[in-house]
């Protein structure tokens, strides 16, 4: 059973930059395929945020998060990480780690992930 725990939330003021990490177990080469963040804003459905593959490709990420965000993952470490920067008020939300067993025929979509983390609170202020 593959398990994700998410770190690395916090408050921070609005232009300010915070790094969230999703450490991975019970993960096997062929358990998991593709990463993903998530968030939830009190009151919205839960939203794409970013998604990288374990194996080589390019991630992907929302607009919100273009130019902003990075997804990263160390596999050595079993480990995603998401850098984001220049965060704004209506970034705040819950943001989780998602992991998807197969390959993704739409990324952006919550129901292709399989796993999901129990969720870190990001809060920015104005």
């Amino acid at each position: 059973q593959v398990q994700l725990v998410e770190s690395g939330g916090g408050s921070v003021q609005a232009g300010g930059s915070l790094r969230l990490s999703c450490a991975v177990s019970g993960r096997t080469s062929s358990s998991s395929y593709n990463m993903g963040w998530f968030r939830q804003a009190p009151g919205k459905e839960r939203e794409f945020v970013a998604t990288i593959r374990w194996s080589r490709g390019s991630p992907n990420y929302a607009d919100s998060a273009k130019g902003r965000f990075t997804i990263s993952r160390d596999n050595a470490k079993s480990t995603v990480y998401l850098q984001m920067n220049s965060l704004k008020p209506e970034d705040t939300a819950v943001y989780y780690c998602a992991a998807s067993k197969y390959p993704l025929a739409t990324y952006y979509s919550r129901l292709e992930y399989d796993y999901w983390g129990q969720g870190t609170q990001v809060t920015v202020s104005s």
